[in-house]
């Protein structure tokens, strides 16, 4: 079941991030993998102005998606599913949910070039690759420039909204 996310959730938010980006592990930068690897004063931080989305399963939490609008796009941000619920349609649903709420008829992703999984797991749901990476990341995130080397962006243009 999908649900809004409140403060209350964040000690659990917290839990799905860090377990799930376990991934990352040796197909990022080191540099940009830290332990935890999103720390809790970032989490609350991005909760200020990200609307996240969980997915329950008998009554507790085990995935969730953020999602933010910046200028003129919709933003999907910090997509997780605990490792021992993935592969099972949850971030697939998730993702669904947004893109069709979405308010704006561009929807973006930026993700690790080292996480192929996740490029698939976009490009399976109509995303594009961008190959003005560098330019939609400066406009629309705030990331250092070792992380906008590392990264890609993917969209998808949705019509008739």
């Amino acid at each position: 079941m999908i649900r809004p996310c409140a403060a209350a959730d964040l000690p659990r938010l917290f839990q799905i991030v860090n377990a799930a980006a376990e991934a990352y592990r040796g197909h990022i930068p080191p540099e940009c993998f830290s332990d935890p690897y999103m720390p809790w004063s970032e989490l609350e931080e991005e909760a200020r102005t990200i609307e996240f989305l969980g997915w329950e399963e008998a009554g507790e939490l085990v995935g969730m998606m953020g999602w933010q609008q910046v200028h003129d796009a919709t933003l999907i941000r910090h997509a997780y599913v605990l490792p021992t619920f993935q592969h099972q349609g949850i971030g697939s649903r998730l993702l669904a949910h947004i893109v069709r709420e979405a308010p704006t008829p561009t929807v973006l992703v930026g993700t690790w070039a080292g996480a192929t999984w996740a490029v698939r797991f976009y490009q399976g749901h109509g995303f594009v690759l961008r190959n003005d990476t560098a330019h939609l990341l400066a406009r629309y995130w705030s990331v250092p420039p070792t992380q906008a080397a590392a990264s890609v962006v993917l969209a998808l243009e949705r019509e008739g909204i």
